[in-house]
């Protein structure tokens, strides 16, 4: 598996780009099906988690909210016209909210467990000297 390190913006701009070729994947093979690009969206969220820096790892938590706004925009539908689409934007977060707060929690908890898993490491090397 690689291990890339991406910056909070990197971790932005591939989880946004990620997940907006998700949601125009979804709407051409699934006629945008908010299910399979909520459930889509978790191993974006993992991904984004694991692949930050570890000096940017608080990035993760509030990039990953964004990247799913931004790839709801080919499936939330709404018609045609900018208040129409707005308003389709506005009612898929609001009904995908779940998704939404399961794919925040799954980087939280996955940076978590990589912030103590740094601290204890710094503790131990402190130790030894």
């Amino acid at each position: 598996m690689p291990n890339p390190r991406l910056t909070g913006l990197g971790g932005g701009l591939f989880s946004g780009v990620l997940m907006f070729a998700v949601g125009c994947l979804d709407l051409l093979l699934f006629g945008a099906s908010l299910t399979v690009y909520g459930v889509l969206f978790l191993p974006v969220c993992l991904l984004t988690a694991l692949w930050v820096r570890g000096s940017d790892l608080l990035s993760a938590p509030v990039v990953v909210p964004i990247a799913f706004a931004v790839g709801l925009l080919p499936v939330a539908g709404g018609g045609h016209g900018t208040g129409a689409r707005l308003m389709g934007l506005v009612t898929a977060l609001a009904t995908q909210v779940g998704w939404l707060y399961g794919g925040t929690l799954v980087a939280g908890a996955v940076v978590l467990a990589r912030g103590l898993r740094r601290f204890a490491a710094r503790r131990q090397a402190a130790n030894r000297r």
